[in-house]
């Protein structure tokens, strides 16, 4: 987790128009809102947040918004993006306090090496690259490191597998797989059932020749 200062301008107008006119003047439209506040259209420098994102390098923010004045802790909700180039169009920034506890989504980081893999050409399988955790904002992991040496294929590692972290609560489910290891002798015994049911319902379906 890391904190930077952000520079905002408030929007007094919406619309398709005025964003479209923002964008073009190197400015990313956004919104500021939160439990205690009322939401407020604001706009900040394309340049200067682009140098954020590369900064960050997918480390989670928590940003000083500083607007007319005014400064506001913040983190990101949501972001949305060109479909084509990936420019940032428009940005959700969800106002926080030190004191109170936040959920957001930390990146997984496997370590080692998964004996399916290495002893018995499995293939590991992120199911979910992110597990989301509630916590203080000044607590914010860079990532959750899972231990994945002892998967063996046909393992899977699941919420209620990670390690306790102090002030840190894992909200989704315990039962919630993250990382698997499939293939090697499970996978091919299961192409050859498949394979063995297909030719038998082949040889059902095919017509008499009475």
């Amino acid at each position: 987790m890391i904190q930077i200062n952000l520079d905002a301008q408030v929007r007094t107008q919406g619309g398709k128009g005025v964003a479209r006119k923002l964008r073009k003047d190197g400015k990313i439209p956004g919104v500021l809102y939160g439990p205690k506040m009322d939401p407020v259209s604001l706009s900040v420098s394309a340049h200067e947040f682009n140098k954020v994102l590369i900064r960050a390098e997918g480390e989670q923010v928590i940003f000083t918004i500083r607007l007319d004045g005014d400064e506001k802790l913040a983190l990101i909700k949501e972001m949305q993006r060109h479909p084509v180039n990936d420019s940032v169009r428009h940005i959700d920034f969800y106002a926080i306090s030190v004191e109170d506890k936040v959920e957001v989504e930390v990146p997984i980081k496997p370590i080692g090496k998964a004996k399916g893999v290495e002893l018995n050409a499995g293939v590991l399988e992120m199911i979910q690259r992110t597990v989301t955790i509630k916590c203080l904002p000044l607590a914010i992991p860079k990532e959750i490191e899972v231990d994945i040496s002892d998967l063996d294929v046909g393992d899977a590692l699941h919420v209620s597998d990670l390690s306790a972290m102090e002030g840190i609560e894992f909200t989704e489910a315990p039962d919630t797989t993250l990382i698997t290891v499939v293939g090697g002798t499970v996978q091919a015994e299961e192409e050859a059932e498949e394979a063995e049911i297909e030719e038998t319902e082949g040889a059902e379906e095919a017509p008499s020749e009475e």
